[in-house]
């Protein structure tokens, strides 16, 4: 498998430490508020990754974190506490908030299909490690005690911006809009590993520490969480690209300055979902929820293959025009497979050759786009209906589109509908009638007809109406019209029409029925 690093800008061949185990952590979210869509977009596609990689035969623990320590919103550890603006805006404690939006985000990924991780760690149970790190850090020198808190000394690296698409002058604290310089800093990018003073007295969750009753800077609690739970070395670290400055370059130089040795050797970045009107955010305000989307009637799946047929490593832009495309898509994908039929034997061959197509996607740099266009190839291909619901399960198993189990509710849904309108009496009388017409029997044609009106409801359908002309004589002669042919009710005469007349005596009938006519 290629994956694109974000360290080296390449792909490169995906080759864990360890060949018995593929080491992964995803960065969790910070449970103030619901979830929006473009967080989601990101772990569908760290959950593609992880399926992946599991369906091409790894054995993988992924470790995830969840933030339930108030941290802050800005690059230098100022702004906001998001978890205290949280309960403040609900009227809760910060740890009511941490668990009712921890549960609404696992919510949401159920509803997505995207896998709970092996481990998921609330920050607020390491606080032992992180006092661990940041004593190590401070022993060794890469780390110093100023103003009432602990910062990381960026100086001491050989090179800090590790994903190197920033501009130092760029990256200057002075130049960022609302963020205020640190004069305690010994270098502009240092940051802080321990507060015990900051512009928030109002802090709500603090601990005792050697430095003072405080609590941990932004970014440490990834570095030690992984640790915890999967050791000195990593394989995989995953998050939104808005993560890769400054917390995942952060956490770089915390965890090999704490280790002495590389930590992680594949950074995997998810691009934005944008609106049409620029990035999706929580502050802006109002902002999408999955919930939101089911409101108005959206399956979750169809935003799910909206992600899919998109690479992560572009932007995305998300517009209600493009969901419904999305799931028309969808739709048209899931009535293709309930028309299959599970009958007969997997053709081998065919199987293998059609999963190649799916697995040279994935290993492609987890190309998803190209993993749905595999689907379509196997609803077009040459081979019998088991094979083809066998693949499709199969790759599903990456997907996660509940392809099967869809069709399998819609074929059921259409079986259920017609044996609704399916009744045994009411198909041998109109089977009657149908044979009483072409015998001329136009007495027990009416007989039948007026039977199921009667026992049934059933309407005469307007093209059986009679239609009654006068002759010349002042006489009557009763019609009726069957498809182009005009049928004599007293000595059996037919008449053959054009299609332009029975298509007017039609809409005549059709016209006289609507107006309440008897005959």
């Amino acid at each position: 498998m290629y994956l694109y690093n974000s360290t080296t800008h390449k792909k490169e061949l995906f080759v864990p430490n360890n060949p018995d185990l593929v080491k992964m952590y995803t960065c969790g979210p910070t449970v103030y508020h619901y979830a929006h869509i473009g967080n989601l977009r990101t772990y569908i596609m760290e959950d593609i990754l992880e399926k992946a990689l599991r369906y091409c035969g790894y054995n993988v623990k992924r470790v995830m974190n969840i933030t339930d320590v108030g941290h802050l919103a800005s690059d230098a550890d100022t702004g906001e506490d998001k978890m205290l603006k949280g309960a403040k805006r609900e009227n809760k404690t910060v740890m009511e908030i941490a668990q009712y939006y921890t549960d609404a985000f696992f919510a949401d990924c159920q509803k997505l299909n995207i896998k709970r991780p092996d481990v998921v760690e609330p920050a607020t149970n390491c606080i032992d490690e992180y006092i661990d790190m940041v004593s190590r850090l401070l022993s060794t020198g890469k780390a110093y005690f100023v103003g009432g808190n602990v910062y990381f000394d960026t100086s001491k690296l050989e090179k800090y911006h590790v994903f190197g698409d920033h501009d130092e002058e760029d990256l200057a604290v002075g130049v960022r809009e609302g963020v205020e310089e640190d004069t305690n800093k010994k270098n502009k990018n240092d940051f802080v590993l321990w507060f015990t003073k900051s512009k928030f007295e109002d802090q709500a969750l603090k601990w005792d520490s050697p430095w003072g009753v405080g609590y941990p800077g932004w970014h440490i609690e990834c570095s030690c969480i992984s640790m915890k739970h999967l050791g000195e070395d990593l394989d995989i670290h995953a998050g939104g690209i808005d993560n890769a400055f400054p917390h995942h370059t952060n956490e770089i130089a915390q965890s090999e300055s704490y280790l002495g040795h590389k930590w992680c050797n594949y950074w995997f970045h998810v691009h934005h979902l944008n609106t049409e009107g620029g990035k999706m955010s929580k502050s802006k305000g109002e902002f999408l929820t999955v919930s939101l989307l089911q409101s108005k009637g959206y399956d979750p799946m169809a935003y799910r293959l909206f992600c899919l047929q998109s690479h992560y490593r572009r932007n995305l832009v998300f517009s209600w025009e493009n969901l419904d495309n999305a799931v028309v898509a969808y739709d048209k994908l899931v009535a293709k497979i309930a028309t299959l039929k599970g009958e007969g034997e997997v053709e081998r061959e065919a199987f293998d050759s059609l999963k190649e197509r799916f697995v040279n996607a994935l290993n492609g740099d987890l190309n998803t786009s190209l993993a749905v266009t595999a689907v379509y190839d196997v609803l077009k291909a040459k081979c019998n209906d088991a094979t083809k619901l066998a693949l499709i399960a199969d790759f599903d198993k990456v997907l996660s589109l509940n392809l099967i189990s869809a069709a399998e509710k819609l074929a059921a849904k259409q079986a259920q509908e017609e044996a609704a309108n399916a009744d045994p009496e009411i198909d041998a009388l109109v089977a009657a009638r149908t044979e009483a017409k072409k015998a001329r029997n136009w007495a027990e044609a009416d007989r039948i007809r007026d039977e199921l009106k009667d026992k049934y409801g059933l309407e005469e359908p307007a093209a059986d109406y009679p239609l009654v002309f006068r002759k010349a004589t002042g006489e009557e002669a009763v019609f009726r019209l069957h498809e182009n042919h005009l049928y004599n009710e007293e000595n059996g005469c037919v008449v053959k029409l054009s299609d332009a007349m029975s298509a007017e005596l039609k809409k005549r009938i059709a016209k006289a029925l609507e107006a309440g006519a008897d005959k």
